[in-house]
Parts: structure tokens; sequence; C-alpha cells
């Protein structure tokens, strides 16, 4: 039992590296969006969009409150995303230091 679910967990984690190889392979924001509409379901994809925007407002310095009445996201959805903006792996940092240099 215990090497069928190890076989599995190697099994996600090389599907886990196919799917970020994926995303690689996309050239332009409208191939990500034709990409993600097919991959996520529409609530999903409402979902990524939603701590996508919360992530660039609590960058922005904006209170939670503010953050729940602009983007109608919970608080307890905010302090998740800001949880993960501070603690995570670092990703919401990087894409948004990414996005401010190209604005720039």
């Amino acid at each position: 039992m215990k090497q069928h679910k190890d076989e599995q967990q190697a099994a996600l984690k090389a599907q886990a590296q196919a799917l970020y190889q994926a995303f690689l392979t996309l050239e332009s924001e409208d191939e990500v969006r034709q990409f993600l509409l097919d991959l996520c379901t529409p609530s999903e994809h409402e979902a990524i969009v939603d701590r996508w925007w919360t992530a660039s407002l609590l960058n922005e310095g904006r209170s939670y409150r503010d953050i729940s009445e602009i983007t109608g996201v919970s608080v307890t959805t905010i302090g998740r995303v800001a949880r993960f903006l501070n603690m995570g792996e670092g990703g919401y940092r990087l894409a948004l230091r990414r996005e401010r240099t190209k604005e720039s």
C-alpha cells in the first residue's frame, strides 16, 4: 500500500513539473489566458484572478477593508493571500517585482 502511495506521489510530482513546463511554452498574454480558461473552471479562474488582484492591492499597501470593498473578496481570503505574500514560496513577490519592472 505504501509503495502505491509513493508511486502516486512521484507521478503527481512529475505531472506538476510538466504543468510548470507547459506554462513556460506559452508566448503571449492571450496564450496564457486561453490555457487558464481551458485548465480551470470559471470559478477557479475567478479565484485565481481575485488572488492576484488582492496581492497587487496588498503590495500597494491597501488595507484589508479597502481591498474587500474594491474586489468583493472576503477578509479571510485577503489574509490567506497576505500570508503567502509574506511567508510563501516568493512567487507573488517575484511576479509583482517583474511586473513593476516591466511597466517602468
